[in-house]
């Protein structure tokens, strides 16, 4: 007896692909956004993790005695490489986006069967990884290069990227020196370590902070923002995640400006820092470590959104995105379980 699944039954034989690149086509805006502001390291980082995945995914098919074609057709494995890539500050050393390429896709994918058999997100497992192993180049970020006395050109991203000096030889630190810019952090780091040392008005008023928005990374949201709206008016995402996630955060990071004294950053601006609308849209919804039922995914969102609050406003990690969707990646099975859709013709059992 053959097992069939119950239908309705579609078929397309190039649906994930097809998927997987309307999600690396939204992706493009940011990225360019991110080369202009950070300059021409991320592109570096992509060209790496890009060859590397693709070198992974072959030799997994060759271990497994498939086509090459059998794990490269779908590009998931080159999205998770994008993913991580421009996850991490541009000009971290190049082993960082090695380790995480071949956490992300040897540990969190292929150990489980590949694509579709994974139990948590796999760029968010690499990125977490390097997030705890190595804490000073994951949170070594330049600030946007306008900055900047001397902003890197491409053979100076090669070069601190590949031996941790320009071609004149200066650093990273030294570069960003004369920047005060608080620390050489994401806005979201400087502002969790120097609210209480120099206080709300002093770091809101360094050279990065226009206004309520960090500059570059208010635009890099935004950039993913409309990435992402593409994505849901195109259905290759649904709604239902990033409308629950971002609902969540800005109800209890709203309330939270309401009801302390404590010095935050301002929750309109938390809502446009760090990786908010990255992982609200690109990362969240990862259709294979996320919800699947309508109700779950709002579950599963609201989840990822409380979680993020929690780490952000009380934990160590002040991004927290990759955290946040990981323990939620655990509650999926109990989500969906309890959530599936009534089939239809069918009453609920009351028992």
């Amino acid at each position: 007896m053959f097992r069939i699944v119950s239908s309705p039954h579609t078929h397309s034989s190039n649906l994930t692909a097809h998927i997987m690149l309307w999600v690396i086509a939204m992706m493009l805006p940011a990225l360019g956004v991110q080369l202009y502001y950070f300059g021409f390291g991320v592109l570096i980082q992509i060209m790496i993790a890009v060859v590397l995945a693709i070198i992974i995914e072959i030799g997994i098919a060759k271990l497994r005695k498939k086509t090459t074609a059998f794990y490269l057709a779908d590009i998931s494995g080159i999205l998770t490489a994008l993913i991580l890539a421009m996850s991490i500050p541009p000009y971290a050393p190049y082993w960082i986006i090695v380790i995480g390429v071949i956490s992300s896709l040897l540990l969190a994918k292929h150990s489980y069967g590949g694509l579709g058999q994974n139990l948590f997100n796999p760029a968010m497992v690499g990125y977490a990884l390097l997030l705890v192993s190595f804490p000073v180049q994951m949170t070594s970020w330049l600030v946007p290069i306008d900055l900047l006395n001397e902003p890197p050109t491409f053979n100076d991203a090669i070069s601190l990227i590949f031996s941790d000096v320009t071609s004149d030889g200066f650093s990273l630190h030294q570069l960003v020196n004369s920047v005060d810019g608080i620390a050489q952090a994401t806005p979201l780091d400087s502002m969790k370590s120097s609210l209480a040392k120099f206080g709300f008005d002093r770091v809101m008023n360094t050279p990065i902070f226009d206004g309520l928005f960090a500059t570059g990374w208010f635009q890099l949201n935004i950039a993913f923002l409309f990435g992402g709206l593409v994505l849901i008016y195109k259905r290759i995402i649904h709604w239902q995640i990033p409308a629950s996630l971002l609902v969540a955060f800005f109800v209890l990071s709203g309330l939270t400006e309401l009801f302390t004294e404590q010095a935050h950053l301002h929750f309109i601006s938390h809502l446009f820092s760090g990786a908010m609308m990255f992982g609200a849209f690109f990362i969240a919804t990862d259709p294979v470590s996320a919800s699947i039922t309508p109700k779950g995914k709002l579950i599963f969102g609201a989840l990822v959104g409380i979680l993020l609050y929690i780490i952000r406003y009380y934990g160590n990690y002040p991004d927290a995105i990759a955290f946040s969707v990981l323990l939620a990646n655990i509650c999926v099975p109990l989500i969906d379980h309890y959530t599936q859709p009534r089939i239809y013709g069918t009453k609920w059992d009351k028992r």
